[in-house]
């Protein structure tokens, strides 16, 4: 079933990289400490490489800083994760046209294949770029069904306003943790009615 609206609306891409050229220049004296702390924590390097399926199935390779260790999530790591600033290195993805500020997450060719989201009937879902964070990113864990579900409703809504405030939401997730968000973060309050 087709998605309304799945290619990117007109200045996405400008957005994108404003909005990553800004917070790499925020956020580069961060990535320098947490760089530092992943090290100090337990040894080089202190990112982490895989690769993901981008718009049109295209694989390129993301980064991360690594927040496990011999199997296990690191003291510094579990921090990471919690605040979502695991995901700063991505900003370099963002200004290279790989990845886009927000959009569905970006998947392994592994989580494709388990997923079975390799046949023609979730290309609607390849159509724009993967996104540091969405709807999906936001009020995840809560399943397969219900991370296609907001995927499709973001692609069908998507537009710069819906975009400003999905990244505001991710800067209070990064800044106050998850747990003190979520309350807000629903999709009728996110995506709301009068979103072009």
């Amino acid at each position: 079933m087709p998605v309304a609206r799945a290619a990117p609306y007109i200045g996405k891409r400008t957005l994108d990289r404003l909005a990553a050229g800004f917070a790499c220049l925020a956020c580069g004296p961060l990535a320098a400490v947490i760089a530092a702390a992943v090290v100090l924590g337990d040894g080089a390097p202190p990112l982490f490489f895989q690769t993901r399926v981008g718009r049109r199935r295209r694989p390129f390779v993301v980064a991360k800083f690594r927040t496990m260790h011999r199997g296990r999530v690191t003291r510094v790591g579990s921090v990471l994760r919690r605040t979502g600033l695991d995901e700063l290195p991505q900003l370099v993805n963002v200004l290279r046209g790989d990845m886009s500020i927000v959009g569905p997450r970006p998947l392994t060719p592994g989580d494709v294949h388990r997923l079975g989201w390799g046949a023609t009937a979730y290309d609607w879902r390849f159509e724009v770029s993967p996104g540091i964070t969405g709807l999906s990113q936001l009020l995840a864990g809560r399943g397969v069904r219900f991370s296609r579900r907001l995927d499709r409703l973001y692609l069908s809504r998507q537009a710069a306003a819906l975009d400003l405030r999905l990244i505001a939401l991710s800067a209070a997730v990064n800044l106050f943790g998850k747990r003190r968000v979520r309350d807000y973060i629903r999709p009728e309050r996110v995506v709301r009615p009068r979103d072009p």
